[in-house]
């Protein structure tokens, strides 16, 4: 019997791991949202293709060619995501219907920097509906479906994003959306305030013609509060994430089922048993310990806020000091927004095997830098999933090199996303259309009417009175 050799199968094995080489597995850590999310709902991997999207020439079908996307030919593919998303977005599409027409956003120039899913493509298609033009990029590194960015650009879209860029690729996405010929923004709509500080820190003199920001997360809004009370906000900026249906639904009822979601799809743990320690209970944080709860874990809470952890007592669950449950819990979830909540000393006093996350916006929260060192072992698993090896043979768990866990790993509800999606489109409205002198150069929380407006929108696919109310007050300003 003669062997048979399968020459081509493992010369092609062998080839594979050489795209690590080309990016460096160590990442500055910085406040930086490169640093934060992608989606494992993506169809096609990064991995297909070794060639960086930078490298080539692409056209869409009409011959256009201002985007930089991993496969133009995958765009079939994420108009049907699209198209699915669009079903569970009424509110968002509810305002297209209602208000193309109008074109309330006619000559405004928006300039993005979310994550680039089939829910964002519903929000741009609709900002275009509306009158704006829009160029785009990603707000980290691993959240962009390569499929729905490709649709995007064979939409006419100005899109540079792909998924597993390099921090050098982030930055190169994002200048080009802001440094082209012929082409100034005069709006911009921000998840993290990687896009506003770029243009704060390279083109400054944008924002004599720029009307306004609206940012979406409470990373972003920290350092739009940062340059205000430094007096160095130049344009009025909406803080759209403590307006009520962003904290109580999105960051609430997101994370409460995608943080299931994220954990299982990369190490199919049993919840039932396990000790879950949740490292902050905002919203985000009272999400996660409900969801955590219900599947059977017992669960523990550190927080600083007294109002929150008095919350978090009355909700039955228990208080602690992360450094009493760090050596005996099985899964560590940080939710605070802040930086260095996990250091360097608690990672050590893990036990073998334990799983750490991040589901806030920054991976500042786990000090993943204190684990780059000659003494650590770093172990890729599978896509998004590392083992960190200690010299006694101790392992952790690392979930997206400490990026948010839901839009890295897994998927998030594209309803909640609709109200989220909803209150930007609003705020750029508002804040494109107000007249002159009703908002300074500070930083405001959307008005209570377009709050409840987005809210009630998303009962109904039609517009209740409040929507018409609003946009026809912006038309009669005009």
């Amino acid at each position: 019997m003669k062997k048979i050799q399968f020459a081509d199968q493992k010369q092609e094995f062998n080839k594979r791991p050489s795209k690590i080489g080309r990016r460096s597995l160590s990442r500055s850590i910085s406040q930086s949202s490169t640093d934060s999310y992608s989606s494992a709902a993506s169809y096609t991997d990064s991995s297909d293709d070794e060639t960086s999207p930078r490298d080539k020439q692409q056209k869409n079908s009409k011959g256009n060619g201002d985007f930089c996307i991993k496969n133009i030919k995958q765009a079939d593919f994420g108009r049907r995501e699209i198209e699915i998303a669009e079903q569970e977005m009424p509110a968002l599409m509810a305002l297209r219907k209602r208000a193309q027409g109008e074109k309330p956003l006619a000559g405004a120039k928006v300039v993005g920097c979310t994550h680039i899913t089939a829910q964002t493509a519903v929000l741009m298609e609709t900002l275009s509906a509306l009158g704006a033009q829009c160029r785009w990029a990603a707000c980290n590194i691993y959240s962009t479906q390569n499929e729905v960015a490709a649709a995007l650009a064979e939409g006419g879209f100005s899109v540079f994003a792909w998924k597993g860029e390099s921090e050098d690729d982030f930055w190169w996405c994002i200048d080009r959306c802001v440094n082209v010929e012929g082409w100034q923004p005069n709006m911009i709509l921000d998840d993290g305030g990687d896009l506003t500080h770029w243009i704060y820190k390279k083109y400054p003199n944008m924002f004599k013609k720029i009307k306004g920001i609206v940012e979406e997360s409470v990373t972003g809004v920290h350092r739009l509060y940062q340059l205000s009370k430094a007096g160095k906000l130049c344009v009025p900026a909406m803080n759209v994430n403590d307006s009520v249906t962003k904290q109580k639904f999105d960051n609430l009822y997101c994370c409460r089922e995608s943080i299931l979601d994220g954990l299982k799809r990369t190490t199919d743990v049993m919840f039932g048993g396990k000790q879950v320690v949740v490292c902050g209970y905002g919203e985000v944080g009272k999400g996660c310990c409900a969801a955590l709860k219900a599947m059977g874990s017992i669960v523990y809470v550190t927080e600083i806020d007294p109002i929150c952890a008095l919350q978090a007592c009355m909700d039955g669950f228990r208080l602690v000091k992360l450094n009493e449950v760090i050596r005996q819990v099985d899964i560590v979830i940080t939710c605070t927004g802040n930086k260095n909540v996990v250091v360097r000393e608690y990672l050590d006093r893990m036990k073998n095997g334990c799983i750490v996350c991040n589901m806030g916006h920054s991976n500042t929260e786990i000090d993943v830098a204190s684990l780059r060192t000659p003494e650590l072992t770093w172990e890729r698993v599978r896509s998004q999933v590392d083992h960190v090896i200690w010299p006694d043979g101790k392992r952790i768990v690392l979930l997206a090199e400490g990026r948010l866990l839901n839009l890295s790993c897994s998927t998030v509800p594209t309803f909640v996303l609709s109200i989220t999606a909803t209150t930007q489109a609003l705020a750029l409205i508002e804040l494109y259309n107000a007249p002159e002198g009703r908002y300074k150069q500070d930083v405001y929380l959307l008005p209570k009417k377009m709050d409840n407006t987005n809210t009630e929108s998303c009962q109904a696919t039609e517009m209740n009175n409040n929507l018409v109310w609003f946009l026809s007050s912006h038309q009669a300003r005009k």
